[in-house]
């Protein structure tokens, strides 16, 4: 039997596109479907709002979850900043979906997150959309690996063509421009995460042995700054391109290793560089102790990591589909084209309807840890 479908539709029309998506990927499924998720590109917020409730409309009674964004994928293709919506369904018997929406309510001098499910015995992961400009994201996913119990949470920031404005959230027929929303789905055939950082390191893995916050202030007793200059003057030519386009930080995930190679680490941006105090600011928080290596990112790297992540994975699981969150920096400006990273996934694992946008920040389990993530491909896989 069928259990999945994706379609991808474009046109000025969006709510026409919307029904052609819709009613394309539901013919792909054998019975009714359990789940349809969707995403709407759109110059227009109120285009998008009607689009986003005429999938909802003609889902029957299947759960709905989907957002705005800059661009989405679906239909072994991506598609960036034009008129295009994209829908995926499956019918998952043995599946449990509970689905979920998240506010933020104001406790004493903090703020709190209200509407998270508990997750019961049968849950295997989560899938989560936000609206970044309102939604506390990074805080949310920070603290949800202990509070969820070490559930995994896949997804993406939302985002619109009009920025701020134009963000929207679809689920279970209704809409909503702040907050996040989501699904628990449990059951054997949830298969997993997998994620994707696309860097590999330069230079030697060192020890944070200074640090405050996100200041990173002494590697292996030097300053962090002199160190910088040091392995950009060791660098190769070609690297030192791709330092000078964007150099980032890699905090090991197991201190215990033998060694820290490509794909241990958490990739985190480096932000800025002070000289006279001799600090490097990171995106994340770092401690003393912590192992820390420098990173270079670019299309070839990124291809490679993500093959070399779904091949590991398929040879585990027989993938039938999959929900994929990459960032919007990895579309036609980053790779040849914008397909590459739905391709990949059809390539690599197999899995018959792949579907999912372009996120502004992408969410997904790094060392067993929830985070967001930039530059990354983030896919849930489905049995």
């Amino acid at each position: 039997m069928a259990r999945f479908g994706d379609a991808l539709k474009t046109g000025a029309d969006l709510v026409n596109a919307a029904e052609r998506a819709v009613l394309d990927a539901l013919e792909q499924v054998d019975g009714p479907a359990d789940l349809v998720c969707f995403f709407v590109c759109g110059a227009d917020p109120d285009e998008v709002t009607l689009a986003g409730g005429r999938v909802m409309e003609l889902a029957g009674d299947a759960v709905t979850l989907g957002c705005s964004s800059t661009g989405v994928i679906g239909g072994g293709r991506g598609v960036e900043g034009q008129g295009a919506v994209s829908v995926w369904c499956a019918s998952l018997p043995g599946v449990e979906i509970t689905p979920f929406r998240l506010d933020t309510i104001i406790e004493e001098d903090h703020l709190a997150v209200v509407g998270m499910r508990e997750p019961g015995p049968r849950d295997r992961a989560a899938v989560l959309l936000t609206n970044p400009y309102e939604f506390p994201t990074q805080a949310f996913v920070r603290e949800s690996t202990e509070a969820l119990g070490g559930l995994p949470l896949v997804g993406g920031m939302a985002d619109g063509m009009r920025g701020e404005e134009s963000v929207r959230l679809f689920c279970e027929g209704e809409v909503a421009e702040n907050g996040a929303i989501g699904i628990l789905v449990g059951g054997e055939n949830v298969l997993g995460a997998v994620v994707s950082q696309g860097c590999r390191p330069v230079g030697p893995a060192m020890t944070v042995t200074k640090a405050e916050g996100n200041l990173l202030l002494e590697l292996a007793g030097v300053s962090a700054y002199e160190k910088l200059e040091e392995l950009v003057e060791d660098l190769s030519e070609e690297d030192r391109v791709l330092a000078e386009q964007g150099l980032h930080v890699g905090i090991a995930m197991d201190e215990y290793a033998d060694a820290h190679e490509q794909g241990d680490f958490l990739i985190r941006t480096l932000a800025g560089a002070d000289p006279e105090l001799g600090a490097l600011t990171i995106g994340d928080m770092v401690e003393i102790g912590q192992t820390v290596r420098f990173q270079v990112r670019d299309a070839g790297t990124a291809d490679e990591d993500l093959a070399r992540r779904l091949t590991d994975f398929g040879a585990q699981h027989s993938v039938g589909a999959c929900l994929l969150f990459s960032c919007n920096g990895r579309g036609s400006s980053f790779f040849p084209h914008a397909d590459h990273d739905v391709l990949a996934v059809h390539r690599v694992l197999g899995a018959g309807s792949v579907a999912g946008f372009f996120a502004a920040g992408e969410i997904g389990p790094v060392g067993g840890v929830n985070h967001v993530h930039g530059f990354t491909a983030c896919l849930l896989a489905f049995g």
